[in-house]
């Protein structure tokens, strides 16, 4: 009984203090939104995360471009203008990444994703030279080697009903990671129940879970959760994997007599010399684990679902291919990817209607005065990018699939910050050319080796699980091209 009453106490306290924030905050935000109730805020409105991304949608259509949420006593500034994402990316007053990050610190500590300051600015430092364009054009046979996996892989496939791809996609997608970025050859596609994959699955949805109740959000309950349990078990696989990978690195380095690295693994070689403690290794290793399988994973498996229900766009993809390639050359080289102009446009349209990260936060570090409204000093500022992207002033019949928009006349017409499926600014994703050349070899091997059919009535569920992910996996057909 002693128990419960202290509890009940606790409580209490805790909601009292979460009134009187919300009373002291409520005088500076301006924006409208829907209603939000004494203390959860509009948690109630997002309780099904299937409905989270649509009613996102539908309170940007109903309330503006730019719109108030409160998740408990946060509050967060939803962004869907391409101009206010310029003036928030760009200024020193959004530098800090929003405190709902702090929930990934146990998995990613700090890292270039979840780091801020002079820490951020240092690494980020370090690790830039790493992307340039001539070291990954070292990683392309790579790519290679592991798309003609997967194209084998998926032969079991072929002709036999449809079936979810997104897996087949995830383990090639970590599997080029490790073994471009990393230096280690794990050989993740011949396991088909990869626990680093479930582990990363299962800290997504912990994540998502946290950042939308009321009560998880804070340590001192979340600690009493069964999430809280299935966290501590995750994290036991993913950094395991990460330690095993920086070891087997650190011991073919220490033992080669050749002091110049090998220029397919500067990531990790680059981490490795210099002077980086552990911790900050493991780190960045963990960061770009995570977002060098997951958000490239989620691109290419929505493009093959794009390609799928739209087959005379698949074959004018094929057509490219097929004029590049020819009948004899098999050679990925990076002259033949730069070619690739409409797949480039394909993977741009497709990364439009499915960006691989739905929205990303900044911390409100002083009160920012936007038109006639206010952005409240210890707010969130959310830019809904998968909002952006289906903003009718930016996109005409936004819903519609359509490649063209992005040549460059079409470019032209649109605001810089209409488009961000990497996001922008100094933030923005350090290893977008990486992706983009990855998805690219990917794309062409398949669409070469295989023609996408829909399954009938199959429609993503999607959910914004840090990545974008559809809840229902991606159904398709594949048949043998002759």
């Amino acid at each position: 009984m002693m128990d419960l009453n202290w509890y009940a106490v606790l409580v209490a306290v805790i909601a009292l203090l979460l009134w009187i924030i919300d009373r002291k905050t409520k005088q500076l935000i301006e924006l409208p939104g829907p209603r939000p109730l004494p203390f959860v805020g509009n948690i109630l409105h997002l309780t099904n995360i299937k409905e989270v991304l649509p009613k996102f949608l539908m309170f940007m259509r109903t309330y503006g471009d730019n719109y108030k949420l409160k998740f408990g006593n946060k509050t967060f500034i939803q962004i869907c203008d391409a101009e206010l994402v310029k003036k928030v990316v760009n200024s020193n007053n959004f530098n800090e990444k929003s405190e709902f990050y702090s929930f990934l610190h146990s998995w990613l500590g700090t890292g270039l994703l979840t780091s801020s300051g002079q820490k951020w600015q240092n690494h980020r430092k370090i690790i830039t030279p790493t992307f340039h364009f001539q070291i990954l054009e070292n990683f392309i046979p790579t790519f290679a080697t592991k798309s003609d996996i997967l194209v084998e892989k998926l032969s079991a496939f072929c002709g036999k009903g449809d079936f979810d791809i997104s897996q087949h996609i995830l383990l090639c997608t970590l599997d080029i990671i490790c073994e471009t970025a990393m230096g280690t050859s794990m050989n993740i596609q011949n396991d088909s129940s990869s626990p680093y994959v479930k582990a990363v699955h299962n800290m997504r949805e912990i994540f998502m879970r946290r950042t939308l109740s009321p009560v998880k959000q804070f340590q001192i309950f979340y600690q009493f959760s069964k999430d809280y349990k299935l966290e501590k078990e995750s994290l036991d696989i993913l950094h395991s994997t990460t330690m095993n990978v920086i070891r087997k690195r650190k011991e073919l380095l220490d033992n080669t007599v050749d002091t110049v690295p090998d220029r397919k693994t500067a990531f990790l070689d680059t981490l490795l010399n210099n002077g980086l403690d552990l911790e900050d290794i493991k780190n960045e290793v963990d960061t770009f684990m995570f977002e060098g399988h997951d958000t490239t994973g989620s691109g290419l498996y929505f493009i093959l679902y794009c390609l799928s229900i739209y087959p005379n766009i698949q074959e004018m993809v094929y057509e490219e291919q097929q004029c590049i390639y020819g009948k004899t050359s098999n050679k990925t080289t990076l002259q033949n990817l730069l070619s690739m102009n409409y797949l480039e446009k394909v993977i741009k349209e497709s990364m439009r209607l499915y960006p691989p990260v739905p929205t990303f936060a900044r911390k409100i570090i002083n009160d920012y005065h936007y038109n006639s409204n206010v952005l409240a000093k210890g707010g969130t500022a959310a830019i809904f990018s998968f909002g952006i992207h289906r903003n009718s002033r930016y996109f005409p019949n936004p819903e519609e699939f359509d490649p063209e928009r992005f040549t460059v006349e079409n470019s032209m017409t649109r605001p810089q910050y209409a488009y961000i499926p990497f996001s922008a600014g100094p933030r923005n994703c350090i290893g977008q050319k990486f992706a983009m050349l990855e998805m690219k070899v990917v794309i062409s091997k398949l669409v070469r080796n295989y023609k996408f059919l829909p399954c009938p009535g199959f429609k993503p569920v999607l959910i914004p699980d840090i990545v974008l992910k559809s809840d229902n996996g991606i159904r398709l057909k594949i048949v043998k091209r002759e």
